[in-house]
């Protein structure tokens, strides 16, 4: 008896200690706290003209490409240029043993007078025929046969001259010279190598450095996806915008080229097509063969949105969604179609409009709804006076 009453008073005991420590807890717990609407970052947007373009994989070619060949047999005397040199047109670059030709040149100019002699002496045969034919001294069989002994003299001097004519030119040949002015590189023969006309192998090529190709190629499908917003006259065309180059180690080549040819091909094992930009290239600072890549104007969108990348958000399956701040101040979600970049900003299609204010900074504390207290983004447009020349943008399709 005296146990189950022990056990009863500490039962009760354990009871009140335990009503005393909650009502301190309850005591000593602060008021709840009213939080006000979260701080946000917005970029307010504004439509503006936007070049797009794509950056396309090329390799520099040469302007004029002559590749030196002799035109007649015979051994190399002298090389008359510096390999890695400049040529003009024309000039003289290698001497060929020319004796057997200056011997054919002579003999055909020797030829020629003997022509002369023989037509002098035949115009003056026809003269007298002529003559005695009035005072009926000589039969007009024979001042026919003084007339045809002329015209054949006349005949023999045209045929030596063209033979003269022809053996100068061979001679000539025996002096190889530049077809175009350019750059030389290094010749495949020697003094006393033995060369034969239009030979397979090439004495030397000369190449004109400036302007310079750049050829690249873009998908056909981007072609027809452009032409469709060129009809639909969401793009306007850019085909007079400069082409800008970028070197292999990613610095802008400092002269602008221009698209001069598009073809009308699409290669059938790689479904692009080839296009043809023409760069100055005074410095000659490009060398053929070299890889660069071209920034193609693509059209020009005149009332375009551009958005940060961090204002546009993906889900799993790829749809774009950005948060905006409503009239109410309040989070509201948008779906927009946003397929392309230019620079670090989203080109958006569809979804958002001029005036709306993007969120792009505090999007981990909000949901859609909540009422947010936003702040505008620090402009990064230059002041007058300080902006740097314009130059497209590298797009994405």
């Amino acid at each position: 008896m005296w146990s189950r009453s022990r056990s009863l008073r500490l039962a009760l005991v354990g009871m009140s200690s335990c009503a005393a420590l909650l009502a301190a807890c309850q005591k000593a717990a602060p008021p709840q706290e009213s939080y006000g609407p979260s701080q946000v970052t917005v970029v307010t947007l504004k439509a503006e003209s936007v070049l797009l373009t794509r950056e396309l994989p090329g390799r520099t070619n040469a302007f004029l490409v002559a590749e030196v060949r002799p035109q007649v047999n015979g051994l190399v005397q002298r090389r008359l240029f510096t390999e890695g040199g400049v040529v003009k047109a024309g000039q003289p670059l290698y001497e060929l043993e020319d004796a057997t030709y200056r011997a054919d040149y002579g003999s055909a100019r020797a030829a020629l007078e003997r022509a002369q002699a023989t037509l002098t002496s035949a115009a003056l045969t026809a003269k007298r025929s002529a003559e005695l034919t009035r005072l009926e001294a000589v039969t007009a069989a024979d001042n026919e046969k003084a007339i045809a002994a002329l015209g054949q003299a006349e005949a023999d001097v045209k045929a030596a001259q063209a033979a003269l004519q022809r053996a100068s030119v061979t001679l000539n040949y025996a002096r190889i010279t530049s077809p175009i002015a350019g750059r030389i590189g290094k010749s495949s023969v020697t003094q006393g190598a033995l060369v034969t006309a239009n030979q397979p192998a090439a004495l030397a090529v000369v190449q004109q450095l400036d302007p310079l190709y750049v050829d690249v190629s873009q998908s056909s499908g981007e072609l027809l996806r452009l032409r469709k917003e060129l009809s639909a006259g969401t793009l306007k065309s850019t085909d007079s915008t400069p082409v800008t180059i970028l070197l292999e180690d990613g610095s802008r080549y400092e002269h602008a080229g221009s698209l001069t040819f598009s073809d009308v091909t699409v290669d059938p094992g790689t479904g692009s097509f080839a296009l043809r930009v023409t760069v100055p290239n005074p410095d000659q600072s490009l060398l053929p063969g070299m890889y660069v890549r071209a920034l193609v104007g693509n059209g020009l969108r005149q009332q375009g949105l551009l958005v940060p990348q961090q204002g546009i958000a993906r889900d799993p399956k790829g749809n774009a969604t950005a948060l905006v701040v409503g009239k109410d101040g309040k989070v509201e979600p948008r779906v927009v179609q946003a397929n392309r970049t230019v620079g670090d900003r989203w080109l958006v299609d569809s979804g958002l409009v001029e005036g709306d204010r993007v969120i792009i900074e505090g999007l981990q504390k909000i949901q859609p709804g909540m009422p947010v207290q936003a702040t505008e983004a620090p402009s990064t447009v230059a002041k007058p006076g300080e902006a740097e020349p314009l130059v497209p943008a590298k797009s994405q399709e």
